[in-house]
């Protein structure tokens, strides 16, 4: 029985701070239970045994071993559970905050994503003190973000916190402010000691978990500034382009409205003097004098316009039919081979036939080829155009990039695709551009 008095008496040791009655009525249920478990196997195992080996009048010395031994194997098992339980019970059936903080900090040192901690430790705080809500706020590049709650919370402005009820409690790490630690008691009320050291001790456990997360939140939120800039990029580029083609579409209107009806008093002057030509050859010739200038002057006008002009074969018969026209136009010969692309997006049409037409012009002007072969063929989800020609190549190290490689790249990046540029199997050089085909509703 020795040894058992003494693993009783050492069950509670003082930790230097007065208990609460929650904890003296632990300690007096688990006592108590503690006692009645070692008087139990002292009668059961002492007692009993010697009746049973008919010598019930002296203890018998192997008995009172076993007895230790048993009492001695089981003592601290049994000891947590019955701790354990006690705890509940006079907590109200919640777990007490000694549980709750080392719950914590199991979760902390375990696998859950950093994310997750605020909401972990709102959680477990809402259950160490039995509160309302409680909320983890950091402060991430001078604004309070919050960055969990339980229960969860509809919005993200939080749960007034003007409230007086609500107790606010700092946290920091390494010498710095993190956020603070938002709580409100049940009813009001003023948190017990030991709830007011689990809210302390769950503070200073988090401190370095809550930086990573501050750290994280942080990233994520420049990270959706920098896409939201690249997609008003992309989105500026794309208008860019739409206007270009507008304008080309506006001198397209011009040259039908202007430059045509220049020609057409070409036409019908160059008729008149055909016609006194026979009866007034002195007015023929003045005639012809006058249109000379005229007509060099409509030349240069629609040279000028039908730069760049957007080809109305484009629009009405589809890319295939373009790009045969523009290799028909060539000044070097090309060799077309293009698939059907179907309802492809006009913008996507229009990127691929400007590239197509601008690495015509390269390899006509710097490439020295005797043929340039065009592909065209529609995947499942992209459409991809390869211009190829036999000529000697070109060293891009060396090469400075122009305003054609630069327009190419930008009509590529405005819609969505991939520009390369490199060397082909002949030789020469190969521009590939790659378009993915949209499926939803800006298709």
């Amino acid at each position: 029985m020795g040894l058992a008095v003494q693993h009783t008496a050492a069950m509670h040791p003082r930790r230097g701070r007065p208990r609460t009655a929650a904890e003296r009525r632990t300690a007096l249920v688990v006592a108590s239970v503690m006692t009645l478990f070692v008087g139990t196997v002292y009668v059961v195992v002492v007692l009993g045994g010697a009746q049973v080996l008919g010598d019930p009048s002296s203890p018998h010395t192997v008995l009172s071993i076993l007895a230790t031994t048993v009492v001695a194997l089981s003592f601290e098992p049994l000891r947590a559970r019955v701790e354990h339980r006690a705890a509940r019970l006079t907590n109200g059936g919640r777990p007490p905050p000694y549980e709750v903080l080392r719950g914590f900090c199991d979760a902390v040192a375990g696998s859950y994503p950093a994310e997750e901690i605020p909401t972990r430790m709102a959680r477990t705080l809402v259950q160490g003190t039995d509160a309302e809500w409680a909320e983890v706020w950091l402060d991430v590049r001078g604004r309070m973000v919050r960055a969990g709650s339980w229960p969860a919370a509809g919005d993200g402005r939080g749960r007034a916190p003007e409230d007086p009820a609500v107790l606010h409690l700092g946290v920091g790490y390494a010498g710095g402010p993190l956020g603070e630690i938002r709580l409100r008691p049940r009813g009001g009320r003023q948190l017990t000691p030991v709830e007011d050291r689990l809210v302390t001790g769950l503070a200073g456990q988090a401190g370095l978990v809550l930086g990573e997360v501050r750290l994280r939140t942080a990233l994520a939120q420049r990270f959706a500034e920098l896409s939201a800039r690249a997609e008003e990029l992309r989105s500026s580029r794309r208008r860019l382009v739409t206007a270009q083609d507008d304008e080309r579409r506006r001198l397209e209107r011009d040259i039908h409205d202007g430059a045509q009806q220049h020609l057409l008093a070409l036409t019908v002057n160059l008729r008149l003097a055909q016609s006194l030509a026979k009866r007034s050859p002195e007015r023929a010739a003045e005639v012809l004098a006058a249109q000379a200038p005229a007509a060099r002057t409509t030349v240069r006008t629609v040279v000028s316009l039908s730069r760049g002009i957007y080809p109305s074969v484009l629009t009405e018969q589809g890319l295939p039919e373009a790009l045969a026209e523009a290799a028909a136009s060539s000044g070097i010969a090309v060799r077309v081979d293009a698939d059907p692309v179907g309802s492809c997006p006009a913008d996507v049409g229009a990127a691929l036939y400007f590239t197509c037409l601008e690495a015509l012009q390269n390899a006509a002007k710097h490439s020295g080829a005797a043929e340039v072969r065009v592909r065209l063929a529609r995947e499942e989800s992209a459409v991809t155009l390869t211009v190829e020609d036999d000529g000697h190549g070109f060293d891009r190290v060396r090469t400075r990039t122009g305003t054609g490689l630069a327009n190419m790249a930008d009509r590529m990046d405005a819609v969505g695709g991939l520009l390369e540029i490199g060397a082909s199997p002949a030789g020469g050089v190969r521009v590939r551009a790659r378009v993915p085909l949209r499926t939803g509703p800006e298709a």
